[in-house]
C-alpha cells in the first residue's frame, strides 16, 4: 500500500511541479536553518561534558550586595580554598585554580634558547585533576604537582616545547626568566568546548601568593571548584555555607558578601560570569536563536498548508471519484500525508546541502570549530529524522483531513469550496501568523542595526582611535628600564603619546576597592581605580573639567577622580573636591586628589559609568599605550616592535589595538546582528514565494470571473486591485499584530543596555512599508498576468 502511495504522491508532485518546487524551496531553507541553529546550539550544550564526575562539580563564585546594586564575580579570596577544605564536611575534593601565564623557555644541552614562548598557564592544585578526571598519558595525576615548580603539559604544548611527547617528562622549562620547572607528567589534549583550557598546570605550591590571607582581595584569576560526595545536594550546602561566610567575613565592607556554588555545566552558559575559556553563550542567545528556528519552520509550514489547502479545489475530482470507488478516510489521508512527507524528505536533502554549504559562514560568523557529521553526531541524525516527521505531520495534518472530507457528490461536480468548509478562514489566518512573524523579524533586525550604529557613534568620553596597548614585563628589572622604552618610541615620527598605565580607559579588567573620602568612615559603594603615569589624559584625551594635570615627580601619591564619583559622594562642584584625600581599603595612609576628569566610558555601553579613580603610579603598568598618526600606523608598529624587542630580548611582545578591544564587548551583538539579517531576509523570501504560490492558485480558481468582468468591461488596474485588495489587508492585519510583540521583544533586548537608543515609530513604520511594498510587488506581478489573460481562453469552454 505504502508503495502505491509513493507512486501516487510523485506522480502528483511531478504533475504539479511549480507548487512541489515552492514548498520544497520553503521547507529546504527553513530546515536547513533549523538543523545549522541545532548544531550550534548542541555544540554550546557540550561545554565540560566531557568529565566524568560533571553533575557533582561546582565552582564556588562570589556576590555582593550593595544598596544601589549588586555584583557577581567568578573569583574568589585565595584562603577559601583550604578553608573550605577543613569546614565542608561533604565536599570529596576542593581545588584553587590561579590563572596566569608568561615567557617559557626551552634550552638545548649547551644552554642555547631553543624556544622562546608567551603561553597562558594555571597555577593549580593537585586535587584539580581529581575533581577532573583528564587522561594522563605520562606521569601520576595525583603526584605531579605535589611539589613547588612541578608542570604537568598537554600533549600539544610538549610536542611545541621538546618535539617529542614521550621525552618531556624529566625536561626542564624556565618560566618568566627567573624559575626553573620541571616537567612531571603529561595529559591528553582537551576539546575545545570546556570552559578551562589548561594546556600547562603548575604547581600551587610554587605560587608565590599562594598563602595570602586577605579575605577582601578577589580576582577573577582565582577560582575555586569543589566535588560534592556521592548522595549529597548541593542544597544540603547552605547552611554551612551561612556559617562559613560569618565565621570569615569578619571585616564590614560596603556591601554583603556571599558565595554560590556554580553547577559546572552552567560555567559556559551564566553570562554574569567569565570563565577562563573567555567564550560565554548565554541561555537568553541560545533560546533567542532556538525561537528564530522555530519561527522559520512554522512559516515554511504555513507556506505548504496554504499551497495545499488552495490547491485541493483542483484536485477535488480525483478525491470525489476516489471515494466513489471505495477509498476510505483514513487511505485518502494516508495518500495525502504520503505525498508530504515526500515533499519533506526531498527538503531535508537540498537543506543537507545547504546546511554544508552555509556552515563554513557559520563557523566564521561564531568563531567556533563547528562541523556537519552525521557518525561523529549521530544526534543530528536523530533531530533530522524528528524533524521531517515534526514538518511531515504539522504541515501535512491539515490539508490531508480537508482533502479527504470533500462530500464525494460535490467534489465530482467540480462544485467543492475551500471557503466554505472554514479552511479559507484558516488560511488568511495563517498568512497573518506568517507575515507577523516576518514583521517582527524585520523590525528587530532594524532597531538592532540602529542600536549597533548608535554604540560605534557614540562619544565614550576618550578617543581610542589609532592607540596600541603594548604589553609590557611587570618585573622589578623590567621596570628600569621604562623610561628608556618610553622615550625610544616618543622620539619616532608619527608617535603622538605614550604612556604606561594598569588598563586602557575601557577595559574588562577593573579593580575595585573599599575606601574612605576626606578623613570620614568608608564610603557605602566601592571605587574603581587604574594606575596610570603623567600623559595618560594626554594620550586618550581624556578632559580634566577642575584641578590640575600630574606633576612630574614619581615619588608624589596623587590621585585623579571621574564625575560620577563626586555624584556619588554628593559633591555638586568639582572644585570643592580638589585638596580632599581618598584611602583605599587596606591602606593607612591617603593621597590628595589633584583633578576631576570629565566623564568616560569605562566599561562597555551596557554599563553604567562607574566611581573612578586614577592613581599616579607606573610601578602596576601591564601596558604602554601609543598614539599614532592613523596614517602612520604601519610603519610606526613595525618600528615599536623593534624598539621592544631591542629593550627586552628576553621577553615576546605583544599589542593590541584599543578600537578592537572595545568592539569585543559588542561580539554577540554582531553576531546577533547578522544572524537577524540572515533569517529575516529568509523569512522574508520563504513568506513572500508562498504568497506568490497562494495568488497563483486564486488567481487560476478566479479564471472565469476575471474573464466575465472583463468582457463587463472592467480595467486591468480595476481586477488587479480586486485580486491584491484581500492580500494587502491580511499583510496589513499582520502589522497590527506584530507591533506589540514586536515592542516588548525589542524593549526587554534595549534594557540590557545603560545606554541606549530611544525607541520610536520608525522600526515599526519601515516595517510595514517593507512589508506592504513586497507584497504589492508579488500580488501584482501574478494578478497583472492574470488581469491581462484573453477572457476567450477562459469562457471558450463554456
Amino acid at each position: 500500500m505504502f508503495r502505491l502511495n509513493l507512486k501516487i504522491a510523485l506522480r502528483n508532485l511531478w504533475k504539479n511541479k511549480g507548487y512541489t518546487f515552492i514548498n520544497i524551496a520553503g521547507l529546504s531553507i527553513g530546515m536547513a536553518s533549523c538543523i545549522l541553529i541545532f548544531i550550534f546550539i548542541s555544540y554550546q550544550l557540550s561545554f565540560d561534558q566531557q568529565f566524568g564526575n560533571k553533575d557533582r562539580v561546582y565552582r564556588v563564585v562570589s556576590y555582593w550586595k550593595y544598596s544601589d546594586g549588586e555584583e557577581f564575580q567568578s573569583g574568589v579570596p585565595r584562603p577559601l580554598a583550604p578553608a573550605m577544605r577543613n569546614d565542608f564536611g561533604m565536599l570529596e575534593e576542593v581545588a584553587a585554580i590561579q590563572g596566569s601565564g608568561g615567557i617559557f623557555k626551552t634550552k638545548d644541552e649547551s644552554g642555547k634558547v631553543r624556544l622562546k614562548t608567551s603561553e597562558e598557564a594555571f597555577f593549580v592544585e593537585p586535587q584539580f585533576f581529581k575533581i577532573f578526571n583528564y587522561k594522563w598519558l605520562q606521569g601520576d595525576a595525583e603526584q605531579a604537582l605535589k611539589e613547588p615548580n612541578t608542570v604537568a603539559l598537554s600533549k600539544e604544548m610538549a610536542v611545541k616545547f621538546f618535539g617529542d611527547w614521550r621525552k618531556a617528562v624529566g625536561q626542564s622549562l624556565e618560566f618568566r626568566n627567573k624559575t626553573t620547572l620541571k616537567v612531571t607528567g603529561v595529559f591528553a589534549d582537551m576539546p575545545e568546548n570546556t570552559s578551562n583550557p589548561v594546556k600547562i598546570a603548575i604547581a600551587y605550591a610554587g605560587y608565590e601568593n599562594s598563602k595570602l590571607k586577605s579575605w577582601g582581595a578577589v580576582s577573577s584569576g582565582s577560582q575555586c571548584f569543589i566535588l560534592l560526595k556521592k548522595g549529597v545536594d548541593v542544597k544540603d550546602l547552605e547552611a554551612t555555607k551561612k556559617a562559613f561566610v560569618k565565621k570569615y567575613y569578619t571585616e564590614k565592607g560596603p556591601g554583603k558578601t556571599d558565595h554560590f556554588f556554580q553547577p559546572l555545566l552552567e560555567v559556559h552558559q551564566d553570562d554574569r560570569y567569565d570563565n577562563f575559556a573567555h567564550k560565554i553563550t548565554s541561555k537568553n542567545e541560545m533560546t533567542g536563536l532556538a525561537i528564530i528556528g522555530v519561527f522559520l519552520l512554522i512559516t515554511a509550514c504555513i507556506n505548504f498548508v496554504n499551497l495545499a489547502t488552495a490547491q485541493a479545489v483542483s484536485r477535488s475530482k480525483e478525491i470525489g471519484v476516489r471515494k466513489v470507488m471505495g477509498s476510505r478516510r483514513q487511505q485518502l489521508m494516508a495518500q495525502f500525508l504520503t505525498e508530504t512527507l515526500t515533499i519533506t524528505v526531498f527538503a531535508l536533502l537540498v537543506a543537507c546541502a545547504l546546511t554544508e554549504a552555509a556552515l563554513p559562514s557559520m563557523t566564521a560568523l561564531f568563531r567556533e570549530k563547528i562541523v556537519f557529521s552525521l557518525v561523529d553526531q549521530p544526534v543530528i541524525f536523530v533531530f533530522m529524522i524528528v524533524l521531517v516527521l515534526f514538518v511531515g505531520f504539522v504541515a501535512g495534518f491539515y490539508p490531508a483531513m480537508v482533502m479527504s472530507g470533500f462530500d464525494p457528490v460535490l467534489a465530482i461536480k467540480n462544485k467543492v469550496s475551500i471557503g466554505n468548509s472554514g479552511g479559507g478562514v484558516l488560511r488568511k489566518v495563517l498568512v497573518v501568523v506568517q507575515f507577523a512573524i516576518t514583521i517582527i523579524l524585520i523590525t528587530g533586525t532594524l532597531v538592532i542595526l540602529k542600536q549597533m550604529k548608535y554604540i560605534r557613534e557614540k562619544p565614550l568620553g576618550f578617543n581610542p582611535s589609532a592607540i596600541a596597548l603594548v604589553d609590557v614585563p611587570s618585573d622589578s628589572l623590567s621596570q628600569l628600564k621604562y623610561n628608556l622604552l618610553k622615550s625610544r618610541i616618543l622620539s619616532e615620527p608619527g608617535v603622538i603619546a605614550a604612556s604606561f598605565c594598569s588598563d586602557a580607559p575601557s577595559s574588562s579588567a577593573n579593580t575595585y576597592s573599599n575606601f574612605a573620602f576626606d578623613g570620614t568612615k568608608d564610603a557605602d559603594f566601592q571605587i574603581g581605580h587604574k594606575t596610570v603615569d603623567a600623559d595618560y589624559l594626554k594620550t586618550f584625551d581624556l578632559k580634566l573639567i577642575a584641578g590640575k594635570m600630574y606633576s612630574r615627580n614619581d615619588s608624589l601619591n596623587e590621585y585623579i577622580v571621574n564625575e560620577t564619583l563626586l555624584k556619588k559622594l554628593n559633591i555638586v562642584h568639582p572644585e570643592d573636591a580638589i585638596g580632599k584625600t581618598i584611602r583605599l581599603g587596606g591602606n593607612t595612609v591617603g593621597a590628595r586628589i589633584i583633578g576631576v576628569v570629565k566623564d568616560f566610558n569605562n566599561l562597555s555601553l551596557k554599563d553604567a559609568i562607574a566611581p573612578l579613580m586614577l592613581i599616579k603610579s607606573s610601578k602596576t603598568s601591564t601596558a604602554l599605550a601609543v598614539k599614532m598618526e592613523s596614517k602612520s600606523i604601519p610603519g610606526v608598529m613595525s618600528k615599536v616592535e623593534a624598539i621592544w624587542n631591542s629593550v627586552y630580548p628576553e621577553h615576546v611582545y605583544g599589542s593590541a589595538f584599543m578600537e578592537d578591544n572595545i568592539n569585543k564587548y559588542y561580539e554577540s551583538e554582531r553576531v546577533m546582528g547578522t544572524l537577524f539579517k540572515v533569517f529575516a531576509a529568509v523569512i522574508i523570501f520563504i513568506s513572500f514565494i508562498g504568497l506568490f504560490g497562494l495568488i497563483s492558485f486564486v488567481a487560476t480558481q478566479r479564471t472565469k470571473e476575471v474573464a466575465i468582468r472583463k468582457v463587463l468591461g472592467a480595467s486591468t488596474l480595476e481586477l488587479v486591485n480586486m485580486l491584491n485588495s484581500s492580500f494587502m489587508i491580511l499583510v496589513l492585519l499582520a502589522n497590527l499584530v506584530a507591533w506589540p510583540f514586536a515592542y516588548l521583544f525589542i524593549d526587554r533586548w534595549l534594557s540590557r543596555y545603560a545606554y541606549r537608543i530611544q525607541l520610536s515609530v520608525w522600526p515599526f513604520a519601515i516595517a510595514l512599508f517593507i512589508s506592504l511594498s513586497i507584497a504589492l510587488l508579488t500580488v501584482s506581478f501574478r494578478s497583472f498576468r492574470a488581469a491581462r489573460t484573453n477572457p476567450v481562453d477562459a469562457l471558450k469552454g463554456e
